[in-house]
């Protein structure tokens, strides 16, 4: 597995911890909620990256969810799974603000992620949602 991809993954759980249990962002940053054994098999660049993930993520919180709601079709943004809604929001954090990082490979690494930890539906879901956003950034 990839640096990158066990940054994602790290950032991805960051996320679902603070909207679940509204952990400080100073907490999340600092990972201090991972054991300290797999916080050392990161690199730190991994940390950092994770790190620049979450932050940028939070910090853009109300345009991230804005441009997810758009994308749901006869859903509400409050029914999205945590685990769903986590991915979906450093996903379309890094479409909208990562403009370096394609966006196949966002979507696929989300696609993979949401296969690991979510429902047997959830990767099609992120899938769907996030290509649309791709494709209604693409039009910009």
């Amino acid at each position: 597995m990839s640096s990158r991809r066990k940054a994602r993954i790290l950032a991805f759980q960051a996320l679902y911890a603070w909207n679940t249990s509204h952990i400080s962002t100073e907490e999340l940053l600092t990972f201090s909620w991972v054991e300290q054994e797999k916080l050392e098999k990161l690199d730190a660049d991994a940390r950092l990256f994770a790190a620049f993930l979450v932050k940028g993520t939070i910090e853009n919180i109300d345009i991230i969810d804005k441009k997810i709601q758009e994308h749901l079709k006869h859903w509400s943004i409050d029914r999205i799974q945590k685990i769903d809604l986590a991915l979906l929001r450093i996903s379309t954090y890094t479409l909208m603000f990562q403009k370096d990082i394609p966006f196949q490979i966002v979507i696929d690494e989300a696609v993979e992620i949401a296969k690991e930890f979510g429902t047997d539906e959830s990767y099609r879901f992120v899938n769907g949602v996030l290509d649309s956003i791709r494709k209604s950034l693409q039009n910009t």
